[in-house]
Protein backbone atom coordinates (compact mmCIF):
# COMPACT_ATOMS: atom_id res chain seq x y z
CA UNK A 1 0.00 0.00 0.00
CA UNK A 2 1.45 3.16 -0.76
CA UNK A 3 -0.17 6.76 -1.42
CA UNK A 4 0.62 9.34 -3.99
CA UNK A 5 0.75 13.16 -2.77
CA UNK A 6 0.59 15.49 -5.60
CA UNK A 7 3.13 18.05 -4.88
CA UNK A 8 2.14 21.92 -4.71
CA UNK A 9 4.97 23.91 -6.69
CA UNK A 10 6.10 27.35 -9.13
CA UNK A 11 8.53 24.68 -10.57
CA UNK A 12 11.15 26.49 -8.56
CA UNK A 13 10.27 25.46 -5.10
CA UNK A 14 7.74 23.30 -3.44
CA UNK A 15 5.21 25.05 -1.58
CA UNK A 16 4.10 24.75 1.70
CA UNK A 17 0.94 22.95 1.41
CA UNK A 18 3.32 19.89 0.23
CA UNK A 19 4.80 19.46 3.48
CA UNK A 20 1.40 19.15 5.18
CA UNK A 21 0.13 16.54 2.70
CA UNK A 22 3.06 14.34 3.70
CA UNK A 23 1.93 14.25 7.14
CA UNK A 24 -1.45 13.11 5.97
CA UNK A 25 0.15 10.47 3.45
CA UNK A 26 1.89 8.95 6.25
CA UNK A 27 -0.82 8.34 8.42
CA UNK A 28 -2.67 6.22 5.66
CA UNK A 29 -0.03 3.28 5.91
CA UNK A 30 3.00 2.61 3.84
CA UNK A 31 4.90 4.24 1.31
CA UNK A 32 4.64 7.35 0.64
CA UNK A 33 5.62 9.06 -2.88
CA UNK A 34 5.73 12.90 -3.81
CA UNK A 35 4.81 13.55 -7.87
CA UNK A 36 6.01 16.62 -9.62
CA UNK A 37 4.57 17.55 -12.53
CA UNK A 38 6.22 20.79 -13.91
CA UNK A 39 8.89 22.30 -16.32
CA UNK A 40 12.43 23.16 -15.33
CA UNK A 41 11.08 21.39 -12.13
CA UNK A 42 14.46 19.68 -10.95
CA UNK A 43 14.53 21.87 -7.77
CA UNK A 44 11.47 21.39 -6.78
CA UNK A 45 12.15 17.48 -6.97
CA UNK A 46 14.95 18.01 -4.78
CA UNK A 47 13.32 19.87 -2.63
CA UNK A 48 10.59 16.71 -2.12
CA UNK A 49 13.66 14.28 -1.91
CA UNK A 50 14.78 16.12 1.18
CA UNK A 51 11.03 15.91 2.55
CA UNK A 52 11.29 13.60 6.02
CA UNK A 53 9.28 10.41 5.44
CA UNK A 54 9.14 10.75 1.54
CA UNK A 55 10.51 7.10 -0.06
CA UNK A 56 10.17 8.28 -3.81
CA UNK A 57 10.08 11.26 -5.80
CA UNK A 58 8.28 11.09 -9.67
CA UNK A 59 9.34 13.93 -11.73
CA UNK A 60 7.20 14.57 -15.41
CA UNK A 61 8.83 17.56 -16.80
CA UNK A 62 8.04 18.85 -20.11
CA UNK A 63 7.12 22.43 -21.82
CA UNK A 64 3.51 21.13 -22.10
CA UNK A 65 3.50 20.56 -18.31
CA UNK A 66 5.10 23.84 -17.12
CA UNK A 67 1.45 25.51 -16.54
CA UNK A 68 0.22 22.81 -14.70
CA UNK A 69 -2.86 22.83 -16.20
CA UNK A 70 -5.23 20.84 -14.68
CA UNK A 71 -6.40 18.42 -18.56
CA UNK A 72 -2.13 17.84 -18.19
CA UNK A 73 -1.97 17.00 -14.84
CA UNK A 74 -4.78 14.67 -14.65
CA UNK A 75 -3.49 12.86 -17.72
CA UNK A 76 -0.14 12.62 -15.93
CA UNK A 77 -1.58 11.43 -12.62
CA UNK A 78 -4.30 8.85 -14.51
CA UNK A 79 -0.82 7.38 -15.86
CA UNK A 80 0.59 6.15 -12.42
CA UNK A 81 -2.51 6.33 -10.72
CA UNK A 82 -3.20 2.38 -10.40
CA UNK A 83 -0.08 2.09 -8.70
CA UNK A 84 -1.45 3.58 -5.81
CA UNK A 85 -3.92 2.66 -3.11
CA UNK A 86 -4.33 6.75 -2.05
CA UNK A 87 -3.82 10.00 -4.23
CA UNK A 88 -3.61 13.21 -1.96
CA UNK A 89 -4.30 16.36 -3.30
CA UNK A 90 -4.12 19.87 -0.97
CA UNK A 91 -7.24 21.49 -0.94
CA UNK A 92 -6.12 24.53 -2.86
CA UNK A 93 -7.50 26.07 -5.93
CA UNK A 94 -5.09 23.73 -8.17
CA UNK A 95 -5.79 20.58 -5.98
CA UNK A 96 -9.37 21.41 -6.12
CA UNK A 97 -9.25 21.64 -9.90
CA UNK A 98 -7.28 18.50 -10.17
CA UNK A 99 -8.75 16.03 -7.91
CA UNK A 100 -12.49 15.86 -8.88
CA UNK A 101 -10.76 15.01 -12.71
CA UNK A 102 -9.08 12.16 -11.29
CA UNK A 103 -11.27 10.71 -9.10
CA UNK A 104 -13.94 11.09 -12.42
CA UNK A 105 -11.90 9.14 -14.75
CA UNK A 106 -10.96 6.15 -11.85
CA UNK A 107 -14.83 5.92 -11.39
CA UNK A 108 -14.35 6.48 -7.58
CA UNK A 109 -15.64 9.08 -4.91
CA UNK A 110 -13.58 11.97 -3.91
CA UNK A 111 -13.25 12.48 -0.38
CA UNK A 112 -13.27 15.91 0.75
CA UNK A 113 -11.30 18.32 2.94
CA UNK A 114 -10.18 15.61 5.33
CA UNK A 115 -8.66 17.25 8.51
CA UNK A 116 -7.93 13.81 9.98
CA UNK A 117 -6.96 10.05 8.77
CA UNK A 118 -8.44 7.52 11.34
CA UNK A 119 -7.42 4.38 9.14
CA UNK A 120 -6.45 3.63 5.41
CA UNK A 121 -10.02 3.48 4.84
CA UNK A 122 -11.81 6.08 7.66
CA UNK A 123 -11.51 9.84 7.30
CA UNK A 124 -12.82 12.98 8.99
CA UNK A 125 -13.63 16.48 7.54
CA UNK A 126 -15.34 19.03 9.04
CA UNK A 127 -19.41 19.71 7.57
CA UNK A 128 -21.61 23.03 8.08
CA UNK A 129 -19.25 25.36 8.19
CA UNK A 130 -16.91 22.90 10.79
CA UNK A 131 -20.26 22.95 13.11
CA UNK A 132 -20.00 18.95 12.99
CA UNK A 133 -17.43 16.29 11.71
CA UNK A 134 -18.10 13.82 9.46
CA UNK A 135 -16.83 10.28 9.31
CA UNK A 136 -16.05 9.26 5.58
CA UNK A 137 -15.33 5.62 5.56
CA UNK A 138 -14.18 4.59 1.42
CA UNK A 139 -14.24 1.11 -0.07
CA UNK A 140 -12.59 1.94 -3.09
CA UNK A 141 -9.55 0.55 -4.30
CA UNK A 142 -7.96 3.47 -4.73
CA UNK A 143 -8.94 6.71 -2.65
CA UNK A 144 -8.49 10.45 -4.14
CA UNK A 145 -8.34 12.48 -1.01
CA UNK A 146 -8.10 16.30 -0.70
CA UNK A 147 -6.29 17.78 2.68
CA UNK A 148 -7.07 20.62 4.66
CA UNK A 149 -3.70 21.64 5.30
CA UNK A 150 -4.48 23.31 8.45
CA UNK A 151 -5.59 19.79 10.11
CA UNK A 152 -1.80 18.23 10.07
CA UNK A 153 1.38 19.31 10.69
CA UNK A 154 4.14 19.67 8.27
CA UNK A 155 6.65 17.05 7.57
CA UNK A 156 10.37 18.18 8.39
CA UNK A 157 11.86 20.09 5.25
CA UNK A 158 15.17 17.59 5.57
CA UNK A 159 16.08 14.97 6.92
CA UNK A 160 14.82 12.52 3.80
CA UNK A 161 17.10 10.78 1.20
CA UNK A 162 14.33 9.87 -1.53
CA UNK A 163 15.53 8.66 -5.01
CA UNK A 164 14.03 10.83 -8.06
CA UNK A 165 12.60 8.78 -10.96
CA UNK A 166 12.00 10.89 -14.56
CA UNK A 167 8.53 9.92 -15.97
CA UNK A 168 7.32 10.42 -19.40
CA UNK A 169 5.80 13.15 -19.98
CA UNK A 170 2.15 12.78 -21.58
CA UNK A 171 1.24 14.71 -24.70
CA UNK A 172 -0.41 17.81 -24.51
CA UNK A 173 -4.60 17.74 -23.99
CA UNK A 174 -4.76 20.63 -26.61
CA UNK A 175 -7.89 21.14 -24.79
CA UNK A 176 -7.03 24.35 -22.43
CA UNK A 177 -4.10 26.86 -22.79
CA UNK A 178 -3.05 29.28 -20.75
CA UNK A 179 -3.78 32.98 -21.58
CA UNK A 180 -2.63 35.24 -18.68
CA UNK A 181 -1.65 34.94 -15.36
CA UNK A 182 -1.45 38.08 -12.76
CA UNK A 183 0.03 37.24 -9.50
CA UNK A 184 -0.57 39.33 -6.29
CA UNK A 185 3.27 40.45 -5.07
CA UNK A 186 3.66 41.04 -1.44
CA UNK A 187 6.53 41.49 0.93
CA UNK A 188 4.26 40.01 3.62
CA UNK A 189 4.47 36.32 4.16
CA UNK A 190 1.72 34.48 2.60
CA UNK A 191 -2.20 34.17 3.95
CA UNK A 192 -2.47 30.70 3.77
CA UNK A 193 1.00 29.86 5.42
CA UNK A 194 2.22 32.49 7.91
CA UNK A 195 2.67 32.27 11.69
CA UNK A 196 0.90 35.61 12.28
CA UNK A 197 -2.52 36.80 11.07
CA UNK A 198 -4.03 40.25 11.16
CA UNK A 199 -8.10 40.18 9.52
CA UNK A 200 -10.18 43.13 9.54
CA UNK A 201 -14.13 42.80 9.22
CA UNK A 202 -17.01 45.57 7.76
CA UNK A 203 -16.32 48.05 11.09
CA UNK A 204 -13.22 49.42 9.65
CA UNK A 205 -16.07 51.27 7.33
CA UNK A 206 -13.42 52.01 4.38
CA UNK A 207 -10.90 50.72 2.22
CA UNK A 208 -9.07 54.11 3.27
CA UNK A 209 -9.53 53.18 6.68
CA UNK A 210 -8.45 49.30 6.44
CA UNK A 211 -5.08 50.57 5.09
CA UNK A 212 -4.78 52.94 7.32
CA UNK A 213 -5.04 50.92 10.57
CA UNK A 214 -3.71 47.15 9.78
CA UNK A 215 -0.92 46.90 7.72
CA UNK A 216 0.77 49.36 10.84
CA UNK A 217 0.13 46.21 13.31
CA UNK A 218 0.94 43.20 10.39
CA UNK A 219 4.25 44.88 9.88
CA UNK A 220 5.25 45.40 13.27
CA UNK A 221 4.15 41.91 13.66
CA UNK A 222 5.55 40.35 10.70
CA UNK A 223 2.32 39.01 9.76
CA UNK A 224 -0.28 38.25 6.46
CA UNK A 225 -3.23 40.49 6.21
CA UNK A 226 -6.38 38.92 5.86
CA UNK A 227 -10.61 40.08 5.90
CA UNK A 228 -13.81 38.75 6.72
CA UNK A 229 -16.10 38.47 3.32
CA UNK A 230 -18.35 41.35 4.30
CA UNK A 231 -15.05 43.46 4.34
CA UNK A 232 -13.93 41.96 1.26
CA UNK A 233 -17.54 42.20 -0.63
CA UNK A 234 -17.64 46.32 0.59
CA UNK A 235 -14.29 46.55 -1.44
CA UNK A 236 -12.37 46.89 1.61
CA UNK A 237 -9.72 44.40 0.65
CA UNK A 238 -8.60 42.74 -2.12
CA UNK A 239 -10.37 39.07 -2.53
CA UNK A 240 -7.13 36.99 -2.45
CA UNK A 241 -7.14 37.99 1.60
CA UNK A 242 -10.61 36.61 2.49
CA UNK A 243 -10.60 34.37 5.20
CA UNK A 244 -13.65 31.99 5.93
CA UNK A 245 -15.37 29.21 4.04
CA UNK A 246 -15.99 30.68 0.93
CA UNK A 247 -12.40 31.88 1.05
CA UNK A 248 -8.76 30.71 2.64
CA UNK A 249 -8.67 28.33 5.88
CA UNK A 250 -5.93 29.75 7.96
CA UNK A 251 -4.51 28.29 11.41
CA UNK A 252 -1.90 30.10 12.31
CA UNK A 253 0.06 30.44 15.76
CA UNK A 254 -1.42 34.21 16.06
CA UNK A 255 -4.86 35.65 14.62
CA UNK A 256 -5.78 38.83 15.60
CA UNK A 257 -9.58 39.81 14.25
CA UNK A 258 -10.38 43.64 14.35
CA UNK A 259 -13.64 44.82 13.50
CA UNK A 260 -14.47 40.85 12.92
CA UNK A 261 -18.40 39.86 14.15
CA UNK A 262 -17.65 36.66 13.93
CA UNK A 263 -20.36 35.29 11.61
CA UNK A 264 -19.90 31.59 11.03
CA UNK A 265 -18.63 31.65 7.33
CA UNK A 266 -15.54 33.34 8.62
CA UNK A 267 -15.45 30.96 12.02
CA UNK A 268 -15.00 28.17 10.01
CA UNK A 269 -11.94 29.45 8.17
CA UNK A 270 -10.00 30.66 11.03
CA UNK A 271 -11.14 29.08 14.66
CA UNK A 272 -8.18 26.23 14.44
CA UNK A 273 -5.76 29.01 15.16
CA UNK A 274 -3.51 28.39 18.10
CA UNK A 275 -4.14 31.72 19.92
CA UNK A 276 -6.92 33.94 18.85
CA UNK A 277 -7.41 37.68 19.63
CA UNK A 278 -10.54 39.94 19.23
CA UNK A 279 -11.05 43.65 19.32
CA UNK A 280 -14.36 44.85 19.18
CA UNK A 281 -16.75 47.47 20.25
CA UNK A 282 -19.33 44.77 20.46
CA UNK A 283 -19.35 42.94 23.94
CA UNK A 284 -21.98 40.46 22.64
CA UNK A 285 -19.74 40.04 19.09
CA UNK A 286 -20.12 35.81 18.38
CA UNK A 287 -16.26 36.30 17.40
CA UNK A 288 -15.75 36.55 21.51
CA UNK A 289 -17.20 32.47 21.60
CA UNK A 290 -13.92 31.56 20.25
CA UNK A 291 -11.27 34.35 21.31
CA UNK A 292 -8.56 33.27 23.70
CA UNK A 293 -8.30 36.80 24.47
CA UNK A 294 -10.85 39.27 23.71
CA UNK A 295 -10.62 43.00 23.98
CA UNK A 296 -13.93 45.55 23.72
CA UNK A 297 -12.82 48.26 22.51
CA UNK A 298 -12.97 51.16 19.82
CA UNK A 299 -10.26 49.76 17.36
CA UNK A 300 -9.09 52.49 16.01
CA UNK A 301 -8.17 53.75 19.42
CA UNK A 302 -7.21 50.00 20.45
CA UNK A 303 -4.53 48.81 17.15
CA UNK A 304 -2.84 52.07 16.85
CA UNK A 305 -2.43 51.86 20.99
CA UNK A 306 -1.29 48.71 20.19
CA UNK A 307 1.22 49.20 17.30
CA UNK A 308 2.90 52.28 19.85
CA UNK A 309 3.54 49.17 22.31
CA UNK A 310 5.19 47.04 19.87
CA UNK A 311 7.14 49.68 18.57
CA UNK A 312 8.01 50.61 22.09
CA UNK A 313 9.35 47.50 23.04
Amino acid sequence: MTALVIAEHDNAQIKGATYNIVTAAAQCGGDVHVLVVGHNAGEAARQASRIQGVAKVLLADAPQLGEQLAENVTAQILAIARDYSHILFPATAHGKNVAPRVAAKLDVAQISDITKVVDKDTFERPIYAGNAIATVQSNDAIKVVTVRTTGFDPALAEGGSAATDELPAVADSGSSSLVRREVTKSDRPELAAAAIVVSGGRALGSSDRFNEVLPPLADALGAALGASRAAVDAGYAPNDWQVGQTGKIVAPQLYIACGISGAIQHLAGMKDSKVIVAINSDPEAPIFSVADYGLVADLFTAVPELVTALSDR
